[in-house]
């Protein structure tokens, strides 16, 4: 609990008490009861203030707060905490469980660049079994061998396109010489084998979340533009409105970044089959007849043997997360969590990921007691922990090797990233935090640079606000605005 050092003048007490009565006393954000004050009352505040330390300035914010129309009723808790001393400087309901939303990447990435090294890299190989004779034709098959990469064709992070890989790989065969493919093009999917018995992280609520989707297994001649839409409503909180669906090939619900009523432009849910049709595809229209078929084997107990034509590279996992955290990517978060299930426990899916993450958190000395980690994404409204947990967390991570990348990777106050449009005065580019959204939900953990040249560590999490998202994301600022003085 608060205690405020009993070494105010009288003013700063008179002060301090009509603030409480009267909410936030920041400029830009007094209630309306203050419009009929006259300018020499605003220049008392300015005098008081300079009477009080930083810490006080914080105190008295949160008790101001707690009482702000905006936060009244919210379920809510912050606190600021340094690193150096392993002290608690300012808290509010720090042991409160709460829902993280996106924070939980906070969770996911370190967990991954963690324990798989941050130059780590996804290799698709394009190989070939059988023998290329005189005229160039391939008599056997051509393999696409996957090791998971989360980003294959997504564009994201640095990643090729679709059409980019398997132009590399056309190149490529005919650097061997091949010009024709008297076999099948057969998908290696090992790694995904456990995907198709996957289902949905519990309590997401479809209405509210704009950049979701589930990796899943292997599917039949995958073809985006024969996906159904099912729900025509866009999504009303989303930046970008996007349509929730069920695939016909997996019967899992996907989503769609646009529908104009006569084609999708959707999430894949299944890149390898997609890019072994689009190398088929694409092979026939150059001329390169293909007389098999694509196929998707999981185990093959008598292996041909094989050359390997080219080998396609991931952008390093430094670089992936750096855009996951930069943009809040569901999706690639969700993918990472079941590579690190993969990687870690051979069985790539949510559970399997979710068991990594948390004995990788335990192992980090975090307080799971108080934690439901129950997607890599923050999506679900099931997702439970404490800003004092975070803040530990988060302190811990900077005694570590990869540390740097992983500050780096999340976004700056006025700067970057979901934070570009937050702090644009006090703060900017002293902010460095994670930010997460969903309905009536908002919260910021992460690092300040104080104007002291302290690095603090901080975790707000609103759950269950009232009034608008800009609102709430006023307060946060006002909140920790005389905190970068400390």
């Amino acid at each position: 609990m608060i205690r405020l050092k009993k070494i105010f003048v009288t003013s700063a007490l008179a002060f301090s008490t009509f603030a409480f009565s009267q909410g936030t006393f920041t400029s830009n954000n007094y209630p309306q009861s203050y419009d009929n004050q006259n300018a020499n009352s605003a220049k008392d505040f300015g005098s008081t203030e300079k009477l009080m330390t930083a810490k006080e300035l914080v105190d008295i914010n949160i008790n101001s707060l707690a009482n702000d129309a905006v936060l009244r009723n919210a379920n809510w808790g912050f606190v600021i905490y340094d690193p150096k001393t392993r002290k608690i400087v300012s808290s509010y309901n720090e042991n409160t469980p709460l829902v993280p939303a996106s924070t939980t990447k906070l969770l996911t990435t370190e967990t991954a660049i963690d324990l798989l090294g941050e130059n780590f890299r996804w290799m698709t190989q394009l190989e070939y079994s059988g023998e290329i004779d005189a005229d160039g034709v391939l008599q056997g098959n051509l393999y696409i061998v996957g090791s998971g990469d989360i980003s294959l064709g997504t564009n994201k992070a640095g990643a090729a396109s679709y059409r980019t890989v398997v132009s590399d790989f056309i190149s490529e065969m005919g650097q061997k010489g091949i010009k024709k493919v008297n076999g099948d093009i057969i998908i290696q999917t090992g790694v995904f084998k456990a995907n198709k018995s996957q289902k949905l992280p519990e309590n997401i609520v479809w209405l509210e979340n704009g950049n979701y989707y589930l990796p899943v297994g292997s599917t039949y001649e995958i073809n985006p533009a024969n996906e159904k839409l099912i729900a025509k409503k866009s999504n009303p909180f989303a930046e970008n409105k996007n349509y929730y669906y069920i695939s016909p090939y997996i019967g899992q619900m996907v989503y769609a970044d646009k529908f104009e009523g006569h084609g999708l432009i959707t999430k894949l849910p299944d890149a390898p089959a997609y890019l072994a049709n689009t190398l088929r595809a694409t092979l026939l229209k150059s001329k390169i007849p293909v007389s098999g078929k694509v196929v998707t084997r999981t185990t093959d107990p008598t292996p041909e043997k094989r050359e390997i034509i080219t080998t396609y590279q991931s952008p390093t996992l430094g670089e992936i997360i750096f855009y996951t955290n930069q943009h809040s990517d569901n999706a690639l978060a969700e993918a990472t969590l079941r590579m690190v299930g993969f990687q870690k426990g051979g069985d790539q899916s949510l559970e399997s990921g979710r068991s990594v993450v948390v004995e990788h958190l335990k192992s980090m000395g975090f307080d799971t007691a108080s934690l439901s980690y129950i997607d890599g994404s923050g999506l679900s409204r099931n997702n439970l922990v404490t800003p004092l947990s975070q803040v530990k967390f988060l302190t811990s991570v900077m005694d570590e090797k990869f540390y740097k990348t992983y500050f780096t990777s999340l976004p700056v106050g006025g700067q970057s990233g979901t934070l570009k449009r937050m702090f644009a005065g006090d703060g900017y580019g002293q902010i460095f935090a994670k930010t997460g959204t969903l309905n009536k939900v908002k919260t910021l953990a992460g690092y300040m640079k104080t104007n002291t040249g302290k690095t603090l560590v901080f975790s707000l999490l609103i759950n269950n606000y009232a009034g608008s998202v800009d609102q709430v994301k006023s307060k946060m600022e006002q909140l920790l605005q005389p905190a970068l003085n400390l």
